[in-house]
């Protein structure tokens, strides 16, 4: 008999560092999460202590996926009244005083999520790198240019924050990066 406790996903999830993007791709930037952790998957291995999450818009149901790790990397379109492209590096108390200030409701629900972690005695570390977008209403796949631009930039902050934090990669073509 299966109990709570059994929780399929429990070793799916289970990794010291996950790197998370969320955001909705059907609104141009408003995806910018979602498609910097494909690119990363693309172009990058990952140990086993290293999980990408594509969280897309789940907000309150990443719950028990975002209690599993240790560290917590968030990539997302953060409005924080800056110019479009505008790069930010949030953690601790930075975090809810700029998601309340809210951009999306899937951040409100995010920050939910991170906070409910508390009643799990499971609060990953969490740091949250993001985009100032210039379009998040308009539907469309693609990243508006400005943003586009931001992607890897974003990716190199993303790695060194993975390697600041014990973790390591290398490139699908062989060469390994680590601290």
């Amino acid at each position: 008999m299966t109990t709570i406790a059994d929780n399929p996903f429990d070793e799916i999830y289970d990794s010291e560092i996950m790197v998370l993007g969320i955001g909705c791709i059907l609104y141009t930037d408003e995806g910018f999460g979602v498609r910097v952790v494909e690119k990363m998957e693309k172009r990058f291995e990952f140990p086993d202590n290293v999980l990408l999450v594509d969280g897309g818009v789940l907000g309150i149901n990443l719950l028990g996926v975002i209690s599993k790790p240790d560290h917590l990397i968030v990539v997302d379109a953060i409005r924080n009244k800056g110019k479009p492209g505008d790069l930010y590096r949030l953690e601790g108390d930075q975090i809810p005083e700029r998601i309340r200030a809210k951009n999306s409701l899937h951040q409100v629900d995010f920050l939910e999520a991170l906070t409910l972690c508390q009643a799990l005695e499971k609060v990953p570390k969490t740091v949250i790198i993001g985009v100032e977008p210039e379009d998040i209403e308009t539907q469309g796949l693609e990243l508006t240019p400005p943003i586009q631009a931001k992607v890897e930039p974003v990716i190199e902050m993303v790695l060194a924050e993975l390697v600041r934090l014990g973790g390591s990669y290398c490139s699908r073509s062989g060469s390994i990066t680590e601290d």
